[in-house]
């Protein structure tokens, strides 16, 4: 074994480490949110007091939650909110309001949300302009934030599907974990070629990279990841940080205000989803090139360097292995790579079938995305929903 050979397993052999422990702790998570789901459903059974609370395990379990709010900054999504909104009128726990930041969309978004103010009395629908110096989704959140009652504030993204428990798990598991942001990766909705070898890239990157452990449970700001998909904030603390704010020019303002809150000593979690929250992304593969680029840098600390060797180690690191140092390390890491991906698979709610079957094919995409995102970043150019977000 060449001392190089031996960098690569090492490298190989932590990621597989940490996508089997996010695999095992998001196990456990799940176990806990669905908990919450079972007591509530004996709770109500057995009519208990509308204000009780529940010990269940280790976890609080609040009958009655705290007021909280849904925000949705949406920009020409009339193909999608619609359905966001009917998930919302299922919800058994419901929110306070329900606000909709339209952000001049040409479409119609806007009628279409007005049309479901009957059905949901608690909607509103709020306009505004563009200010310079901002870009729009940051400008939406932190409008919608500005005139938000709730104590908690859940920012989702238009294309957002949810189920009628998301609130009794997720905003039971903040409270009972006293978060000041918890953030979560959808599972995502896969049912085109396209979308199975582009949008599992995120979470095999995330999840062999990150422990999502230590996100809840290290101080340390590089352990940080949050997805702009679905955000929950505690209001306090939102209003004491004004993260919007504070990165209304960032591309990856998610990933941003994650590391911020750390730093500013606020508790925070980040969350594989389970099946109660879903996305579907994109179903054409360039929509999907050019949505990841805008943001992969930020995955290795917005730089390029790092991203590009990971890239490059992480499609060429087997054939390495096997060229210049033998069958059996070969062997061994192409074993790994199968069992990283089986791992990430499985705490995304993905099929295990398809990320194998397509595991060459989403290594080419993800070299694509990266060569895109350098070629925008030489360029400055990068146009998101008609705006040149750079």
């Amino acid at each position: 074994m060449t001392i190089f050979g031996w960098i690569l397993l090492f490298f190989l052999t932590i990621r597989l480490i940490v996508s089997f422990a996010n695999f095992i702790w998001t196990y456990l998570v799940r176990k806990e949110l669905n908990n919450y789901c079972a007591v509530k459903k004996n709770q109500a059974d057995n009519e208990c007091r509308s204000d009780c609370v529940t010990i269940t395990g280790d976890s609080v379990l609040n009958i009655s939650l705290p007021s909280w709010s849904i925000l949705i900054p949406a920009r020409n999504e009339e193909n999608s909110i619609g359905n966001l909104l009917e998930d919302i009128l299922t919800l058994k726990d419901r929110p306070c309001e329900v606000i909709v930041y339209d952000d001049k969309s040409t479409d119609s978004t806007r009628e279409i949300v007005l049309g479901f103010q009957k059905r949901l009395p608690e909607l509103r629908l709020i306009e505004g302009e563009l200010p310079e110096g901002w870009l729009g989704k940051n400008n939406g959140c932190h409008s919608l934030a500005s005139v938000a009652k709730g104590q908690y504030l859940l920012f989702l993204d238009a294309d957002v599907r949810i189920d009628s428990d998301m609130a009794t798990k997720y905003l039971n598991y903040a409270i009972s974990n006293k978060l000041s942001l918890l953030s979560i990766f959808p599972a995502q909705i896969l049912e085109s070629r396209a979308g199975k070898i582009s949008t599992p890239i995120m979470n095999w990157i995330l999840l062999s990279l990150l422990p999502l452990p230590l996100v809840k449970n290290c101080s340390w700001s590089s352990f940080s990841a949050a997805n702009g998909q679905f955000m929950l904030f505690k209001t306090d603390d939102y209003n004491l940080l004004k993260p919007h704010e504070k990165f209304r020019m960032s591309r990856a303002e998610d990933i941003e205000i994650s590391r911020y809150f750390k730093n500013e000593h606020k508790h925070i979690a980040t969350l594989a989803g389970d099946k109660s929250i879903r996305c579907n992304m994109y179903s054409l593969l360039n929509d999907a090139i050019n949505g990841f680029s805008k943001n992969v840098f930020y995955f290795f600390g917005n730089s390029p360097f790092l991203t590009i060797i990971f890239a490059i180690l992480t499609t060429l690191t087997p054939l390495w292995l096997f060229v210049f140092n033998g069958v059996i390390p070969g062997f061994g890491s192409v074993a790994a790579v199968l069992l990283m991906r089986i791992f990430v698979s499985l705490a995304s709610k993905q099929s295990v079938g398809d990320n194998l079957k397509y595991l060459f094919h989403q290594q080419v995409v993800f070299m694509r995305i990266v060569a895109k995102a350098a070629v925008n970043r030489k360029k400055r150019v990068e146009i998101w929903k008609g705006r040149n977000i750079y």
